[in-house]
Formats: structure tokens, C-alpha cells, sequence
């Protein structure tokens, strides 16, 4: 959804999702900054190459890298779930940018919300699946 802010400028909205983390990504025109939670993005990744480059994906793929400032409000689960969140966001809010944007994303992959998560543990077993040793006598 563009909104347009106080200054005039045009805001793209995404919302990314995996796991447990949530991440909500604003788009603004400006010089390639990330910022997460209103710290550096490089400082809130730990300088992590990995999930730095993850975040930034999909504006790379369109070339896109100096053109927008990547504004994101993340909670829950922890730095992976959060940067293929803030990734999936990213891609979202380019697709409202330009209905065009959409076709290389998609067949990049970055529009497909990965849906593995947690499995529930269950009664008489340790973990999800691990059971108790079994004795036999």
C-alpha cells in the first residue's frame, strides 16, 4: 500500500513472516540504509554478511539497492526468522512499488512464505519426537 508521509515522500508497506518472527517493512525513497527497530541494520545483525545480504535480496534482484531505505519494526523469534521476514516484507512492498517487480521475484523465490515452524511437543515424549529411553527389563 503507498502511503504518502508528511514530507511528501512515498512509503511502500510489506509484511514478512517466519516462524515466530514478524516483520513489518516500510519502503522510502533514500540511499540504501536499513534500519531495524531504530538501530543500524548492520549493528542489529551482528554484521552478519549472511542475513545482511538475505534483507537486502529482492532490491538487489531489481537493481533497486541505493534507491530505497528499508525501514523495519521486527519482533519475535530470533536474527534468522527475522532477516528471511524482513526479506519476505521487502519483496512485498516491491510489489506494490511496480506490479512489474513481481515476475523476477517470484521466480527467485522471494515471494513464497516459508511455512516451517516449531513442532508442538507431545505427551510421554521429551521433544516433538525423542522419546524416553527404552528399557527392556
Amino acid at each position: 500500500m503507498q502511503v504518502v508521509d508528511t514530507s511528501g515522500r512515498a512509503m511502500y508497506w510489506g509484511t514478512g513472516r517466519r516462524k515466530s518472527s514478524i516483520a513489518r517493512v516500510r519502503l522510502v525513497p533514500g540511499t540504501g540504509e536499513l534500519t531495524i527497530n531504530g538501530k543500524k541494520g548492520d549493528l542489529y545483525l551482528q554484521f552478519n554478511a549472511g542475513y545482511l545480504a538475505l534483507a537486502k535480496a529482492p532490491l538487489e534482484t531489481l537493481g533497486l539497492e541505493n534507491e530505497y531505505d528499508i525501514l523495519v519494526k521486527a519482533e519475535g523469534g530470533g536474527l534468522t526468522g527475522q532477516a528471511d521476514s524482513i526479506r519476505l516484507g521487502v519483496a512485498r512492498a516491491l510489489c506494490q512499488l511496480d506490479p512489474e517487480n513481481r515476475k523476477p521475484l517470484k521466480s527467485e523465490g522471494y515471494l513464497t512464505r516459508d511455512p516451517r515452524a516449531k513442532e508442538r511437543k507431545k505427551y510421554g515424549l521429551r521433544k516433538a519426537r525423542k522419546a524416553p529411553q527404552y528399557s527392556k527389563r
